[in-house]
């Protein structure tokens, strides 16, 4: 049975991710660190589903955490097959009024968390496996507001690129994944974002979770394809 962890997985994008797996009847790790009645329900969907779910709860930004996380994974599956770094964080401000603390929890929950999840999960790939970091427009192309958000996700795309070139040999394939905005409840909370991103699609609408989760489902099921970066949107960039 493919065994795969999903980092953020209480909500949000993250849940629609383990259950698009769950429904190929995959063991699904779905990490969390406050929310533990909602990654309870992404349990139970991703039971619903046809998937094994197993939480662990971890700060990934934390390398105890991390360290204890991986442990349960190595007890409980022996190998891990595929990793979604979908952890992440957003804390909107000017630069001229972003407090350092806001800057430095952005960078350790998205990008070091990445990382620290990344360098552990290829210990457990022997057989290779995949590793999709989830990154963002906004990592690509820059927003007013969204200096710390937009340099991790940048650095996740940089991350993306390099960890495929180191892992390549071992068969660990790498790539990132920008979803578009979504009307999740991260997405939701900024209600003028959400609407000017609509109007910038082409289509006039917004990203749809589902269809970012089966994306990302199919493309760890491919073999080689390593070291890209997809948007799953309808807005024009680049």
């Amino acid at each position: 049975m493919t065994s795969v962890l999903v980092t953020g997985a209480s909500r949000g994008l993250g849940r629609h991710i383990a259950v698009a797996f769950a429904q190929q009847h995959c063991r699904v790790g779905i990490n969390c660190v406050r929310r533990l009645a909602e990654a309870a329900e992404t349990g139970e969907l991703v039971t619903q589903a046809g998937g094994e779910p197993l939480l662990c709860r971890a700060d990934v930004s934390r390398v105890g955490d991390v360290d204890e996380m991986f442990a349960v994974l190595r007890d409980r599956w022996e190998t891990l097959d595929v990793l979604v770094n979908n952890a992440g964080i957003a804390d909107d401000r000017l630069t001229m009024q972003m407090s350092e603390a806001q800057w430095q929890r952005v960078l350790d929950v998205t990008v070091r968390g990445a990382s620290l999840c990344a360098a552990r999960a290829a210990a457990m790939m022997p057989r290779g496996g995949h590793i999709v970091n989830i990154a963002s427009l906004s990592g690509a192309v820059g927003r007013a507001g969204q200096a710390n958000y937009s340099a991790a996700k940048a650095a996740l795309i940089g991350m993306t690129k390099s960890l495929a070139a180191e892992l390549g040999n071992a068969n660990i394939r790498v790539n990132a994944v920008l979803p578009g905005y979504l009307p999740t409840e991260m997405g939701a909370a900024a209600p003028r974002a959400m609407a000017q991103a609509a109007r910038d699609s082409v289509l006039g609408r917004l990203a749809d979770p589902d269809e970012v989760a089966r994306f990302i489902e199919h493309l760890c099921s491919t073999q080689g394809v390593s070291g890209q970066v997809f948007s799953i949107d309808s807005r024009l960039w680049g």
